[in-house]
C-alpha cells in the first residue's frame, strides 16, 4: 500500500499573515502571440506568475503555475489574459492573479528607398491583474529611435550630432489593439527610424530626414503624448525617451505620465 504524501503547502500557518503575492519568478517559456501581419508569431518570454495566498495556508502549489503556463502558451494574447488569469485563481484556489510576460517582437522593415526588407526586434510586455476590482491590463513596449540635436544643429556651422535612443510607452486601454500601431506611432514621434539593414542610398535618406526633423528627448516625449491624448481607447499612459548621446558622458531622458 502506497504512503500518503502529506500537503505541506496547505497545512496551516499561525502567524495569521496573508501574503499579496507568491508564485514564480522569470521563467522563460516560448509563447505565440498574435501578428497582424502573419497572424502568429512564436518567441520566448520571461513569465512572473502569482496569486495571493490566504493567512491559513503555508504555502502555495508552484508546479500549478507551470501546469496553466503549459495550457495556454499557444494562445497567448490581450484577448486571452483574462481567461489565464482566471484559471489561475481557480487552480490555486485564489482571489487575485498576476501575469507579467516580457518577450522579443519582431517586425518585418523595409528600407525607405531599396525596400530591403529585414527584422527588427521591439521589447514588449503584457501585464495583467484579475481580482475583485475586476481586470487590469497593461501593455509595455520598447521601440527603438534615433534623434538629432536642434542645438548642434543651430550653433554649428555644419553637421549636428545624432545618436539611437529608445522610447518606452506603458498604456491602459478600453479595446483590444495591435502592438504594431502602437509602434508605428512611437516611430513616427523622432526624428528618424532605425532599421536592421540598409544601403547607401537608404543611409543618405535617413541622415537628411533626421537632419531636417532634430528632436531633444523632451520633443520626442512631448509628441508620443500628444499622439496618445488623441486616441479615445487609450485611458492611461507612460511615456520616456532615453538617448544614448553620442559626445555626452551621459543619457537624456525625459517622462510623461497621463490619465484621461
Amino acid at each position: 500500500m502506497t504512503k500518503e504524501i502529506i500537503d505541506v503547502q496547505n497545512q496551516r500557518d499561525h502567524r495569521n499573515i496573508e501574503i499579496d503575492k507568491v508564485g514564480i519568478k522569470h521563467i522563460r517559456y516560448p509563447i505565440t502571440v498574435l501578428d497582424k501581419v502573419k497572424g502568429k508569431q512564436r518567441t520566448v518570454a520571461s513569465i512572473d506568475m502569482y496569486v495571493n495566498l490566504p493567512r491559513q495556508y503555508k504555502g502555495t502549489h508552484m508546479s500549478r503555475f507551470i501546469e496553466v503556463l503549459s495550457e495556454y502558451c499557444d494562445e497567448i494574447s490581450l484577448r486571452s489574459l483574462r481567461t489565464i488569469l482566471e484559471e489561475m485563481n481557480r487552480r490555486l484556489n485564489a482571489k487575485s492573479a498576476h501575469l507579467k510576460l516580457t518577450f522579443p517582437y519582431f517586425i518585418e522593415k523595409k528600407a525607405p528607398v531599396t525596400n530591403t526588407a529585414s527584422l527588427l526586434e521591439y521589447q514588449c510586455s503584457f501585464n495583467g491583474s484579475l481580482d475583485d476590482r475586476g481586470l487590469d491590463i497593461i501593455v509595455e513596449l520598447g521601440v527603438p529611435i534615433a534623434t538629432l540635436c536642434p542645438c548642434s544643429k543651430e550653433i554649428s556651422e555644419v553637421g549636428a550630432h545624432n545618436q539611437r535612443g529608445e522610447v518606452r510607452v506603458a498604456i491602459r486601454f478600453k479595446k483590444f489593439l495591435w502592438i504594431e500601431d502602437l509602434i508605428r506611432m512611437i516611430e513616427s514621434s523622432a526624428s528618424a527610424e532605425v532599421f536592421s539593414l540598409l544601403k547607401r542610398n537608404d543611409e543618405k535618406f535617413l541622415t537628411e530626414i533626421a537632419y531636417k526633423n532634430p528632436m531633444f528627448v523632451e520633443d520626442v516625449v512631448r509628441e508620443v503624448a500628444q499622439k496618445l491624448n488623441q486616441d479615445k481607447n487609450i485611458i492611461w499612459f507612460t511615456v520616456g525617451a532615453e538617448t544614448y548621446e553620442s559626445i555626452h558622458n551621459h543619457n537624456a531622458y525625459a517622462f510623461i505620465e497621463r490619465w484621461k
